[in-house]
Order: structure tokens, then C-alpha cells, then sequence
């Protein structure tokens, strides 16, 4: 059997976890974890062979659980990341010892997962599954994976921080640093993008809707259409239309509208 700890600081996620795992009888649950620092220490005291560590918690989100478990050269066990946002883009992943489940897990899903982790245990060497897991660390971070794989001989911080604090824009021969926290929203205007601040500006940027998600945290933003992008602190309220579409009011008046496509998302930003 697999020793199992389960990480996720929502009550209800845990608990239904749990009661997914009772299915799978080569699974032993052996601790749940409801933030970072109590994840360490238990993957510390118990050593479990596979952790489904949630990538979103508060002060110590799942990243910053792997990087305190490499540097104090804990073992790494097999690693499930389960987290409410596809922006990581894990469908990507060709990889068989780590994986990823969405929020609200599906049980097809969650075995399918739980499957790949047992096929690769079965062949596994302590080598595999760190070359595995330094992979699945690269796809999320946009580093190489020997680089990952030299940090953590060189027992460096395996992962560093993604996401810029600032956009550089640049206009009419100018260059103007934008503070990603002051972006209330994004939308798309033909090839350019319109960033407006919290204080009344709007800043053009030639740059394509994926390619300047990809520089925003999901955390702290979330696509609400093909060419909106919203910063989640700005949101006030979601709004049903009598034509049964959706649309957002910010917290300076502006309307935003939400695609069906992107419902979902938006409602997991009130769901916390």
C-alpha cells in the first residue's frame, strides 16, 4: 500500500477527497494537512509515498511546500496537484509519476491519476521520480528541468517566483512600468491590448490575450471572456442578466461582461 497525505485548506475539499481515496484499497491515508507548514511537517514524520497537494493555500501555497521540502532535504514522495484554475495548463503534462485533478474533483479523474501514480511506483526509482517531478515542476514554472534538477543537487530553491510585480509598456517612445497589483482590468481592442489602472488610465499593449495571461497570477487574476481579464480584487458583484448571460461590476462602476465558456471560473472567485 501507498501511504497517502492529503493537503487542502477548505474543509470540504479534504473531507471529499478522503472519501474518493476509500475507493483505491492500494491507498492508505495517513495525515490531512489544512495549510503548508503542517503539510512539512507531516510528510517529515510520515514519509507517505504520494501527497495531493492543493497549489493554492493561503501564506504557503503548494510551490512554496516543495521548495521548503527540497531545501530541507526531505525526501520528495509522489506529488498530485490539485488546484481550482487549468491555467497551469497540466493537460500538457506526459507524465506518469506526478498529475494533476481540477476542483471539483471528478472520480474519473481522480483514478486515472491515482492510476499513473501506481503503474510508474511499480518501476519506479528514487532517480525517476525526481527527474518526474523536476518535469512536472518546469511545466509549471517555464524553467528547464535540468535546471530544476541542478537546483536541487546544488540543494537551490527548486522553484523561483513567476510572475512579474510589473509590465513594461511601451509607447510613442516611452516606457512606462505598470504595476500588475494596479491593473484593475484587461481587454482586448484588435492586436493590442487596453490595460486599465486603478487610477483612471489606460495603457496600450501589443501583446495577445494568452500571452499576457500567462504573466498574470491566477490567484490574483481571472479570464472572464475570450477578451476580458479581471483582477479579482476589483470584482463587487456578478450580475444575471434577464437574457440569462453574466456580467461583473468592478469596484469603480465598470460592467464586464462574462462568456458562458468562462462561467465556471468566475463563480470559483466566489466561492472563497
Amino acid at each position: 500500500m501507498l501511504k497517502v497525505i492529503v493537503v487542502d485548506d477548505e474543509p470540504l475539499a479534504r473531507k471529499g477527497m478522503l472519501v474518493r481515496l476509500t475507493a483505491f484499497p492500494e491507498l492508505q491515508v495517513v495525515a490531512e494537512c489544512a495549510n503548508g507548514p503542517d503539510a512539512i511537517a507531516a510528510i517529515q514524520a510520515q514519509t507517505p509515498d504520494l501527497v495531493f497537494l492543493d497549489v493554492e493555500m493561503p501564506g504557503m501555497d503548494g510551490f512554496a511546500v516543495l521548495k521548503a521540502l527540497q531545501e530541507r532535504h526531505i525526501r520528495l514522495p509522489y506529488v498530485v496537484f490539485v488546484t481550482a484554475y487549468d491555467h497551469y495548463a497540466f493537460n500538457a503534462f506526459e507524465v506518469q509519476a506526478v498529475d494533476y485533478v481540477l476542483k471539483p474533483v471528478e472520480p474519473e479523474r481522480l483514478k486515472a491519476a491515482v492510476e499513473k501514480v501506481l503503474t510508474f511506483h511499480n518501476a519506479a526509482d528514487s532517480q525517476k521520480r525526481t527527474d518526474k517531478l523536476a518535469a512536472a515542476v518546469a511545466r509549471l514554472t517555464g524553467d528547464q528541468p535540468d535546471t530544476i534538477l541542478e537546483r536541487l543537487d546544488n540543494a537551490e530553491p527548486v522553484v523561483s517566483d513567476r510572475y512579474p510585480e510589473a509590465i513594461s509598456i511601451k509607447d510613442s517612445g516611452e516606457i512606462t512600468r505598470v504595476q500588475v497589483q494596479d491593473i484593475d482590468w484587461v481587454d482586448a481592442a484588435g492586436d493590442y491590448m487596453c490595460i486599465h489602472t486603478r487610477d483612471g488610465q489606460t495603457h496600450i499593449l501589443r501583446r495577445t490575450m494568452k500571452e499576457l495571461e500567462s504573466e498574470l497570477d491566477p490567484r490574483l487574476f481571472v479570464r472572464v471572456h475570450r477578451s476580458a481579464i479581471v483582477n479579482v480584487n476589483t470584482i463587487a458583484k456578478l450580475q444575471m442578466l434577464t437574457n440569462g448571460e453574466h456580467q461583473l461590476v468592478l469596484t469603480n462602476g465598470q460592467a464586464v461582461k462574462v462568456s458562458r465558456s468562462y462561467k465556471d471560473r468566475v463563480k470559483q472567485v466566489f466561492s472563497h
